[in-house]
């Protein structure tokens, strides 16, 4: 039997399906239901377990840690996804994962993931992780360093899924896995940036349609999946600045910045696109919690218990409460109330460190006229070898256009599925299901 390839085009909607030719080939579209909230990492999970966050545990791209007082997003461990996995669906098949998420630790048998090298005197460089590791040096040999900094950043651009299809290709020619799971980015960065309306949008669109097509025209099965939409969005919703301002959330002061204190908050948010887990310590505090985030402009709704298990999203994991913004909002994680006290990391990109997701990473500071040339400094430091801060993104998200997180009003607005099936709509959860039939034949 040939193949089965799933490419995860991210953003993908039945709108911007119109612009690409070569995927839309791959068979009719289905609407896709998504879970909440309708991110990466909780998405590819649904995909994966068939199960909704309540059972497999991905709350969000990333959580408070209640057992080690930490907020973490974009952690790459396996185990933490709790249920079982499309991975280990058909007994004896060969599966390889080249950049879906939670990768590191899992049961494939080729694994390609974005790993940066952290040298111990604080300088960071591009690269991924593979198994098995002689991977690694084959595809630098031939497709050169994995582009890191084209995958996220104010560089982020085409470059990167170019090198991951790439990947992808010389795996399923060489090695012939049963099941081949492809991450393809791209839309991504200029629908959050412009908006999925922007001319930039289509062209993106077209992109990645271009790049797809050598391996879509491979000896294989394809399926092709998106894990959302993303729509028009133009207002932050700073819901930790409005828990600070209430006298609820505590920050501790280093070298004149401010760092979010989650051990002495009495409420605080991880923010995550439309959606803000609320962690509230006193469950006595519950119902002003509720209440000044719910008065907030640009918040749509907040759910506590009963609202979560409405959506399969009542796991331990997830806040006490959960806000989901309006359509065109989003949350910032900001707690800072003056920006002179912002931490240092709040102008990198620097995803592990910021308690919440900031998509202001995708620019740089429009208001610094200079910041083009410090970039460039930052660079040349980079490249004879000493330490540099790349300080460019703006404290100002202004610039943001576009969001997603929340259920699609419309199903033009959200994800699609294209393959071998018969459906015209399909639920998240059943997705592990109908590729376990394919697998099988």
């Amino acid at each position: 039997m040939a193949p089965v390839v799933v490419v995860n085009v991210v953003g993908l909607t039945p709108r911007l399906l119109a612009h690409m030719p070569n995927v839309a080939k791959v068979g009719a579209a289905a609407t896709l239901k998504p879970v909440l909230p309708a991110v990466t990492c909780t998405m590819q999970a649904t995909l994966l377990t068939g199960a909704m966050p309540r059972d497999h545990g991905i709350v969000a791209n990333g959580w408070y840690f209640r057992d080690l007082g930490e907020v973490f997003l974009w952690r790459q461990h396996n185990r933490l996804i709790q249920s079982e996995q499309l991975w280990d669906a058909v007994p004896g098949m060969r599966t390889a994962n080249v950049c879906w998420w939670y990768a590191m630790g899992g049961s494939s048998d080729f694994i390609v993931t974005p790993r940066p090298v952290y040298f111990a005197d604080g300088k960071k460089d591009q690269d991924c992780y593979t198994r098995p590791p002689s991977l690694h040096d084959d595809l630098v040999a031939e497709l050169g360093e994995f582009p890191l900094f084209s995958y996220w950043g104010a560089n982020a651009n085409i470059a990167s899924s170019k090198w991951i299809i790439a990947a992808a290709r010389r795996i399923l020619t060489r090695e012939r896995p049963d099941l081949l799971m492809v991450y393809v980015p791209h839309l991504d960065y200029d629908l959050q940036r412009f908006g999925p309306d922007a001319p930039q949008a289509v062209a993106a669109a077209r992109e990645v349609d271009a790049a797809l097509a050598p391996l879509l025209a491979e000896d294989a099965t394809f399926v092709v999946v998106s894990e959302y939409g993303i729509t028009n969005a133009s207002r932050p919703v700073d819901v930790n600045r409005a828990l600070r301002r209430a006298g609820l959330l505590e920050v501790y002061t280093q070298a004149g910045m401010e760092y979010l204190d989650p051990w002495a908050s009495r409420a605080f948010a991880v923010s995550d696109h439309q959606i803000a887990h609320l962690y509230v310590r006193d469950p006595a505090d519950l119902p002003r919690v509720r209440d000044i985030v719910a008065e907030l402009p640009g918040v749509d709704e907040v759910l506590g218990q009963e609202g979560k298990a409405r959506y399969g999203l009542d796991h331990d994991r997830a806040g006490d409460l959960v806000a989901v913004a309006d359509p065109d909002a989003w949350f910032t994680y900001y707690y800072w109330l003056s920006d002179d006290r912002a931490p240092d990391f709040a102008k990198l990109v620097e995803i592990h460190r910021k308690p919440g997701y900031d998509p202001a990473e995708l620019f740089m500071d429009p208001e610094d006229p200079f910041v083009k040339l410090r970039a460039g400094a930052a660079l040349a430091r980079k490249k004879l070898g000493f330490r540099y801060m790349m300080s460019v993104v703006p404290l100002d998200p202004a610039p943001v256009r576009g969001s997603h997180g929340r259920l699609p009003d419309t199903a033009a607005d959200g994800p699609v599925l294209l393959g071998p099936f018969e459906g015209e709509s399909y639920a998240a959860t059943e997705f592990k299901g109908l590729l376990t039939q394919l697998l099988k034949g």
